[in-house]
C-alpha cells in the first residue's frame, strides 16, 4: 500500500505582490535592481532605460525616434534621458563622422558603478596592448556591432556598456558640471602685520614693558616667556604704555581668557598686542591765559603781559594812549 504524501504548506505571502515567473530562453534582457528599484529616478526614466537596454546595438534611440514609438512627448522623453545621464545610466557624446556630419554616440549602462571602476580614471577606454590591427579588406565601414566580451580572470564578469551611434542631433544637451578652480596648496601666505612700537621710545618705557612681560607668570602661570620672547614683545607693550594704558590694564588685556591648552603664549601675546592696540589719546590744546592791557585795562588772551591789539596798533601809529581814568 502506497504511503500518502502530505503536501507542504504554500510559502506565498498573504498580501502584496506574488511573482509568477517562467524561465525564459530567448527574447529577454537582464535589468539590474539598481535601475528598476532606483528611488531617485522617475518611472519614465526607468522605463526608458529598460527599453534602451533591450534594443540591439546600432538601433536609433534619439528623442524623435522614441517619441514616435511611445505616447510620451519629446519634452518628457528628453527629461527622462537627462535623469539617466545625471545618475550615470546613460552617456551621450558628440562625434564627427564621415561626410562632415555630427552624430550623437549614446552609451547605456546597466551598472554605472562597476563600469566606472572598470574604465578607471580616464573617461575614454583605452584599447588593450597587443599586435597592430590588420587593415580592413572592405573600405566601407559597416554599422558598429556590439563589442565582443573581453576575457576576465574573475569568473564574475563586469557588465558591459552598450554603445549606440545615431546621426540625429540632441536638441537639449545637458552640459556637464563646471570645473572648480582650486588654488594650489603652495600659494604664498600674506606676511603677518608688524608689531607696534612707541613713537618716542625711552629707556624707562622699555624697562617698564620688560618688567611687565617677565612678571606675567606671577598672575597667569601659563604665560611663561623666554628672554628672547620678552625682547621681541617689549616694543608692543611700550606702545600700549605710551598711549596711556596702566600696567595692570595691559596685563589684564593680554592674559584674559587664554585658550586651553595654551601651546604658544608668545604668539598669543603678539596677536593681542596687534589686534587690541588702543587708540592714542588726543592731545589737549594749550589754554592761553587772560592778561589785562597796560593801556586800556581790558582783558585779552596772551601768553605774556602787554597791551591788547587795539592799543598796540595805536602805539604803532603814534596816537595818544587811551587814558585809564578821567
Amino acid at each position: 500500500m502506497d504511503t500518502q504524501q502530505v503536501s507542504a504548506p504554500s510559502r506565498a505571502p498573504s498580501s502584496g505582490v506574488v511573482h509568477i515567473n517562467i524561465r525564459l530562453t530567448d527574447g529577454y534582457s537582464i535589468i539590474s535592481n539598481r535601475l528598476s528599484q532606483h528611488r531617485d529616478l522617475s518611472l519614465l526614466a526607468i522605463g526608458l532605460s529598460t527599453h534602451i537596454q533591450s534594443l540591439p546595438a546600432g538601433k536609433r534611440i534619439g528623442i524623435k525616434a522614441l517619441a514616435e514609438t511611445f505616447p510620451e512627448g519629446e519634452a518628457a522623453i528628453a527629461a527622462g534621458l537627462r535623469e539617466l545621464e545625471h545618475h550615470g545610466f546613460l552617456r551621450r557624446t558628440r562625434e564627427r563622422v564621415e561626410g562632415g556630419r555630427v552624430a550623437t554616440r549614446t552609451e547605456s549602462y546597466n551598472h554605472p558603478e562597476a563600469a566606472a571602476r572598470r574604465a578607471g580614471p580616464a573617461p575614454v577606454r583605452q584599447p588593450e596592448a597587443g599586435p597592430a590591427p590588420e587593415p580592413e579588406a572592405d573600405p566601407v565601414r559597416e554599422p558598429e556591432a556590439e563589442p565582443a566580451p573581453e576575457p576576465e580572470p574573475d569568473p564574475v564578469r563586469e557588465p558591459e556598456a552598450e554603445s549606440v551611434r545615431e546621426d540625429e542631433p540632441d536638441p537639449d544637451p545637458d552640459p556637464g558640471p563646471a570645473a572648480r578652480l582650486v588654488p594650489p596648496p603652495t600659494a604664498p601666505k600674506p606676511p603677518p602685520p608688524p608689531l607696534p612700537g612707541p613713537c618716542r621710545p625711552t629707556e624707562a618705557l622699555y624697562a617698564t614693558a620688560a618688567d611687565l612681560l617677565a612678571g606675567l607668570r606671577r598672575t597667569a602661570p601659563v604665560f611663561v616667556l623666554s628672554e628672547e620672547d620678552v625682547r621681541r614683545l617689549v616694543p608692543g607693550v611700550a606702545a600700549w604704555l605710551e598711549r596711556g594704558m596702566r600696567p595692570d590694564a595691559v596685563r589684564e588685556a593680554l592674559t584674559d581668557d587664554p585658550p586651553v591648552p595654551l601651546r604658544h603664549p608668545a604668539k598669543l601675546l603678539r596677536h593681542r598686542l596687534i589686534a587690541l592696540l588702543p587708540p592714542p589719546l588726543s592731545v589737549a590744546a594749550p589754554v592761553i591765559p587772560l592778561q589785562n592791557c597796560e593801556d586800556c585795562d581790558r582783558a585779552f588772551r596772551s601768553p605774556v603781559a602787554g597791551v591788547c591789539r587795539g592799543c598796540g596798533d595805536a602805539r604803532a601809529e603814534g596816537a595818544e594812549a587811551f587814558p585809564l581814568s578821567a
